[in-house]
């Protein structure tokens, strides 16, 4: 297990303290994991009804991070998936709460029921007025318990923030669990798991997942879903997810609602993103208002990757309930959407259009050329896509394959003569592979490409521009041979050709000399220290592998191969 931890069992308090310290609006009760407002009337006839939650660590920002004005009054953390004890419970009623009341919001499970409905009873018997609202929120269990013998997950979150704009607006208790209790009772969530977390004092996974297989339907204490399948794309995960809720809830066309896209605590913002982008357009396709999105780890289960979607029923007082200000730290801002509008067009400055010009003798030849370099780099992405994630960002393979794409695309007019071939595959290269290959290639083109226009086209011409393509190279990158980069394949390669050449070799023997100098220097980079580029971080850890740029070449050095000569 590797966790940034000291011990396990001091977490929760030291996680706790590290939260206050960054929230002026928060204060830590001395010995007891409670959390409340700091700006909390020490009178209690001068509180409002207080809205408390809470249940066991793991699910940060949950709970503490929805403590502010708006929001949660208090909220109580037991040890990892854990519920909180009754004294916890009864400690934070205690704290905020006043002849005005308090509501607690509970998740439905057995541990978060008991001590929360104890501790009510226990602050009523000191006169203090308790309501209970138990979130029910998960629909997965939905052919296997009845709906109040439901899990309570993520969408808890949303009841939080109903329950506390009610309370903050000055409503009696009554009419606060009401509207919380109606916000709970039109609310579904639905959670998936790409795999399994860790719980600090277990030391091990919960369970395992191959690597093409999720968990559907799971709860947030680390525990397996409702059934295992098999992994599908993002898209088709998210219609999956959002039918079940959809039938379950009976929420049909014309239906307002709000939705909550949370992360379990493994998933980055950019998968989220891909997320929220589908179910807005699915809910949109079935007809449903989406009045309110957000998007983000609201809810976790430790450092679990994978989402769960919950979607609420809306009408004009629950939506005023969820604009209404807070400032509870992790709150995910108005979740207001972006209105529709088509995709802003790129401005360029149009290029001068291609002349109609005749084709030169053996452009065929050339575009075959290309198109046999393209389909290269597409046979040798799963290698180069490995030998770049060892020592670098590992998107070579994908960006050489988009490249080939790209190559393939142009029209037959940029094969008119090899200048404007250059310059063609050159711009494609450049628009289509993103990092600092595109720039290299079309760079490298570019020049070849002007030096080609200035004189014939015979083999020494074209050693030339290959020797002006690798300086060019050179120079945008700064790099030198040794540096552990393309240009220890490139270099030697172009150098053996123009000097094969010179020499009196044929073009086929000068060109297979190049080949040879190429793989060598790029054979000899697995025993350079990397002094520039993603693997220069790495230092002497990307010895014994060979530079994926430099490997590239090499494959396309061969490519050209049955085209020389």
């Amino acid at each position: 297990m590797k966790k940034l931890v000291n011990e396990p069992r001091a977490v929760v308090r030291q996680m706790l303290e590290g939260f206050v310290a960054l929230a002026p609006g928060q204060v830590l009760l001395d010995d007891e994991t409670v959390v409340i407002r700091a700006d909390t009337p020490a009178d209690p006839a001068q509180r409002k009804v207080s809205v408390i939650s809470g249940g066991g660590s793991g699910h940060e920002p949950a709970h503490a991070g929805y403590v502010g004005a708006g929001m949660l009054d208090a909220a109580v953390a037991g040890d990892v998936f854990t519920s909180p004890s009754t004294d916890a419970v009864l400690a934070a009623i205690r704290a905020v709460s006043g002849p005005a009341g308090s509501l607690l919001v509970v998740k439905n499970y057995t541990g978060d029921r008991l001590n929360f409905g104890l501790a009510a009873e226990l602050a009523r018997a000191e006169g203090i007025p308790v309501e209970v609202v138990v979130v029910a929120d998960d629909v997965a269990l939905r052919h296997t318990v009845e709906p109040a013998r439901r899990r309570g997950i993520a969408g808890t979150v949303l009841v939080h923030k109903v329950a506390g704009a009610a309370a903050a607006a000055g409503l009696s208790l009554e009419d606060v669990l009401r509207e919380a209790q109606a916000a709970s009772a039109e609310l579904g969530t639905m959670g998936v798991a790409l795999g399994p977390c860790t719980v600090p004092a277990a030391g091990r996974p919960g369970f395992t997942l191959g690597d093409d297989e999720i968990e559907l339907g799971l709860g947030i204490h680390g525990e397996q879903g409702v059934r295992r399948a098999p992994l599908v794309a993002a898209d088709a995960l998210v219609e999956s997810l959002l039918s079940i809720i959809l039938e379950d809830r009976s929420f049909g066309a014309s239906t307002r609602v709000a939705l909550l896209v949370n992360g379990l605590g493994g998933t980055p913002p950019m998968e989220l993103a891909i997320v929220t982008r589908r179910a807005l357009t699915l809910l949109g396709e079935r007809g449903l208002r989406v009045e309110r999105a957000w998007t983000g780890t609201f809810l976790s289960a430790l450092e679990m990757p994978g989402c769960s979607l919950s979607v609420l029923k809306l009408d004009d007082a629950r939506l005023g309930w969820l604009d209404a200000r807070t400032t509870a730290p992790a709150w995910g801002g108005e979740g207001r959407l972006a209105p529709e509008r088509p995709a802003r067009p790129v401005a360029v400055t149009p290029s001068a259009p291609l002349t109609q010009e005749t084709r030169q003798p053996g452009m065929e030849r050339v575009r075959d050329a290309a198109h046999a370099v393209a389909a290269a780099f597409e046979a040798s992405e799963a290698r180069l896509t490995e030998l770049d994630s060892a020592a670098g960002d590992g998107d070579l393979g994908l960006s050489l394959s988009r490249g080939a794409a790209a190559i393939r695309a142009l029209p037959e007019s940029s094969w008119t003569n090899p200048p404007r071939a250059l310059t063609a595959i050159g711009d494609a290269l450049r628009r289509a592979i993103g990092g600092s290959s595109g720039p290299f290639y079309a760079t490298a083109l570019l020049r070849a490409a002007r030096r080609l226009s200035e004189s014939s086209t015979n083999a020494p011409a074209w050693a030339d521009a290959f020797v002006l393509a690798v300086d060019a190279v050179a120079q945008l990158g700064g790099a030198k041979p040794g540096d552990r980069t393309m240009l220890d394949a490139l270099k030697p390669a172009a150098d053996a050709f123009a000097r094969e050449l010179k020499a009196g070799t044929s073009t086929a023997e000068a060109w297979a000399a190049a080949v040879h100098e190429g793989a060598r220097g790029a054979e000899a980079t697995t025993r350079m220290q990397p002094r520039l580029g993603r693997a220069s971080y790495l230092g002497s850890r990307a010895l014994g592998v060979p530079d994926a740029g430099a490997a590239a070449v090499v494959v396309w050095l061969k490519a050209l191969t049955p085209f020389i000569g």
